[in-house]
């Protein structure tokens, strides 16, 4: 796997090289400043599912295409949200503006496309079509910005949008560039959702559980910007003082002092722990998709994945 995590880094480099040596910058400043390319991973790891051959070349362009749409997408991210710093380095809309920012997130999203169409019609068709997924559950979240009212259901469609149908199709693609057949490709496509379900929840519980220093930004930045993630909803949802005295406080921009509130009232009661208990049957439902493959080592480390990624929070 070492040696095909190096093979994704060159192929991103090399398909965002262009003759403007302007645009190649900006376009590979987030290549250049890392990532675990789980995404990549996804697909090379679907596309492996019984075999223990290295990664086919249509792998590691399926990998790289669903990365870039990724990549493509924290740009834009980044303008929306105003960030000013993003792994470790300034943003593209900090360094260059959000001009050349959502111009080069949109060529990002070309040249994904672009890899996708020379796999094949089913892999391009299916790359637009979750392009089109991000951007509805991105629109979901929007939707009910300080919104307490905000319904479950619009935070678990929201975050299999613009989070788990990445993973979804990435894990699709490697079954279909792999020609495996429609049975598997289908189980894999159930574990990339349950698993993208999972990394959402937990990224979400961590936002509220983990520090300011390990975080990098302070805690509850999403309540503070009006994002009211699963802990949240649960807690609102339970009823009693707790989610009266949450509910009037949020609802708007928080200051401070009012940050530091919410935190201490969504962490004292149930709601993050309801929040682990729906990532927990993900967990179960990527492990059922992982009965449903060829059984190998492959699979073994996929079925382990899940629950080592919600052993971080529970």
């Amino acid at each position: 796997m070492e040696n095909d995590r190096l093979r994704v880094e060159q192929a991103l480099l090399g398909a965002v090289r262009t003759p403007d040596a302007y645009l190649t910058e900006i376009a590979s400043h987030l290549i250049s400043a890392g990532g675990k390319r789980l995404r990549p991973v996804f697909t090379i790891v679907a596309s492996q599912i019984a075999t223990d051959g290295p990664a086919s070349e249509e792998a590691i362009a399926g990998g790289i295409s669903c990365e870039l749409v990724h990549l493509g997408s924290l740009y834009h991210d980044d303008v929306m949200d105003e960030s000013t710093t993003r792994r470790g380095v300034d943003t593209v809309n900090a360094k260059w503006g959000n001009l050349q920012a959502i111009l080069a997130g949109d060529f990002l999203l070309a040249k994904a496309s672009e890899i996708a169409a020379s796999l094949g019609t089913e892999v391009a068709a299916l790359l637009a079509r979750t392009i089109g997924h991000l951007c509805e559950g991105q629109i979901e979240e929007l939707r009910h910005t300080y919104n307490v009212a905000r319904p479950i259901d619009s935070y678990l469609n929201s975050i299999d949008g613009k989070t788990a149908s990445l993973y979804s199709t990435a894990a699709r693609i490697g079954g279909i560039v792999a020609g495996h057949d429609r049975a598997t490709i289908d189980a894999l496509t159930t574990y990339g959702t349950a698993y993208g379900m999972v990394f959402q929840i937990v990224d979400d519980v961590l936002d509220l559980t983990a520090t300011d220093a390990q975080l990098g930004k302070p805690a509850g930045h999403d309540m503070e910007e009006g994002v009211y993630t699963l802990p949240v909803l649960h807690t609102l949802a339970a009823g009693g003082a707790a989610a009266s005295e949450l509910g009037s406080i949020l609802g708007k921009p928080l200051n401070e002092v009012e940050r530091e509130k919410v935190l201490h009232i969504v962490r004292s009661n149930g709601g993050i722990a309801t929040a682990i208990e729906k990532a927990r049957a993900y967990v179960a439902a990527a492990e059922r998709a992982c009965d449903a493959l060829p059984q190998s080592a492959t699979t073994d480390a996929m079925r382990k994945a899940t629950a080592a990624l919600l052993a971080t929070v529970a």
